[in-house]
């Protein structure tokens, strides 16, 4: 595939509109949270492409691929990377988010990349042209940064620290958030003390955003732990079991997992200062999978998100595993364990191409380690070539994204979805059971 076909972009090869694409996306899901997905996608052009990769999925599986595969993250956009914490303590930044994460054309993720860019300039106030210089920054420090791993020995490609995130401001504020969200504070804002002298905790009640779980759906959560600690190391297991489980509860969660069921479990540990929150989240097929005959040996998707994080990140949450509960497969991990992310906001003036140079040499850096860098630096060349291509189909992309949105604002989605209800009784819904 010639480097400048990467610019073409064929809406009109749709097989399905953009509506009916995420009507299918939310078979299975809680109806009473469908609705809540749809306004949250029609906020703005950025919010609906966040919940929109199913339909990102079907067009980029249209169009002409390298052939070259990796593990993507299948949902690379600006607002997926973020700080968290390492297995020792130290706050690092990386790609975040593995719900569609799968082997796919490489370049699957620097397409969806390049959208969000555009979108995320848009947005933070940028000219068009700013917002394709950012394009191209990423992409021609995607292609550097690849040529360089096809010269390391692997060993070195496999620990290589990105640099660059200490000179780009939108990511210090992401570690800075980071940096206060503690353990404590999520106790803060999530729980509440039982009783006014009680010196017991539990689980706030937010709806529809936080509810607690109560009787048979409580022990069918926590009896999920079981399987799941087999998927961590024996020390985490260890530490974990010094751990008790005090309170569950269901919690919304992002944008494009809206509707999936996500649980979270408080416990404590060396008493009600040492809580530890464990959440169970729902992990339904990658959006990539119906185009990918290989996806089809997929057995269990919660295992398929978090070995795709380990293969990508050089540094993973020490709890990360997966679980099922009845036939339905979910991620397990820490929850707001030292986690920050960038806004919108952070990106207004210089802080949207140093950001943009950032997510090129993290991208690369995750490909390189679930591929031969050799082959992708081959193809790339020099990179500009790519790198204007990919700047122009950002755009277009972006362009027909505000197109989807609009449709969907327009729509009577929301109105068929039935009303919101004020709080989730799960038991009133069987297909909603975990």
């Amino acid at each position: 595939m010639a480097r400048a076909d990467h610019a073409k972009l064929h809406p009109e090869a749709r097989k399905a509109t953009a509506l009916e694409l995420l009507e299918r996306s939310m078979r299975g899901r809680v109806p009473a949270l469908i609705k809540l997905k749809y306004k949250l996608m029609s906020e703005s052009p950025f919010a609906y492409f966040r919940g929109a990769a199913p339909v990102m999925a079907a067009d980029l599986a249209a169009l002409d691929s390298t052939g070259i595969h990796s593990q993507i993250c299948g949902d690379a956009h600006v607002r997926n990377l973020g700080a968290y914490a390492s297995p020792d303590g130290r706050l690092v930044f990386d790609i975040n988010d593995f719900d569609e994460t799968i082997r796919a054309p490489f370049e699957w993720d620097l397409k969806r990349m390049a959208a969000s860019l555009v979108l995320a300039g848009r947005g933070s106030g940028h000219k068009e042209g700013a917002a394709q210089c950012a394009v191209e920054a990423c992409v021609e420090r995607y292609s550097a940064q690849m040529r360089e791993f096809a010269q390391m020995p692997l060993l070195e490609v496999a620990r290589f620290q990105v640099h660059r995130i200490n000179v780009a401001a939108p990511v210090h504020d992401a570690l800075v958030k980071a940096e206060r969200a503690t353990p404590a504070l999520t106790l803060k804002h999530l729980t509440e003390k039982v009783g006014k002298r009680a010196a017991g905790r539990r689980f706030r009640v937010m709806p529809p955003t936080l509810t607690r779980v109560t009787g048979a759906q409580r022990a069918a959560v926590l009896a999920a732990v079981g399987p799941y600690q087999g998927t961590i190391e024996p020390q985490r297991r260890h530490l974990l079991s010094l751990y008790r489980p005090v309170d569950v509860a269901f919690k919304v969660v992002g944008t494009g997992s809206v509707g999936l069921r996500d649980y979270c479990i408080y416990m404590e540990g060396n008493g009600p200062l040492d809580p530890l929150f464990l959440q169970i989240k729902e992990e339904a097929p990658s959006a990539y999978a119906p185009y990918l005959p290989a996806a089809r040996a997929v057995q269990h998707n919660g295992q398929r998100a978090a070995q795709g994080q380990r293969a990508m990140q050089m540094q993973s949450d020490p709890f990360l595993g997966w679980t099922h509960i009845g036939e339905r497969q979910y991620l397990v991990r820490q929850l707001n364990d030292h986690k920050g992310s960038i806004d919108l906001e952070d990106l207004a003036g210089g802080g949207l191409t140093a950001y943009a140079e950032v997510c090129g040499e993290l991208l690369a850096r995750g490909h390189a380690r679930s591929c031969d860098p050799m082959v992708i630096a081959g193809y790339l060349g020099g990179g500009e070539a790519f790198a204007g291509a990919l700047a122009r189909f950002g755009s277009a992309y972006a362009d027909q994204t505000e197109k989807d949105w609009m449709a969907l604002r327009k729509s009577s989605a929301t109105r068929k979805s039935g009303a919101l209800r004020n709080s989730i009784d799960l038991r009133k819904d069987k297909k909603a059971r975990p």
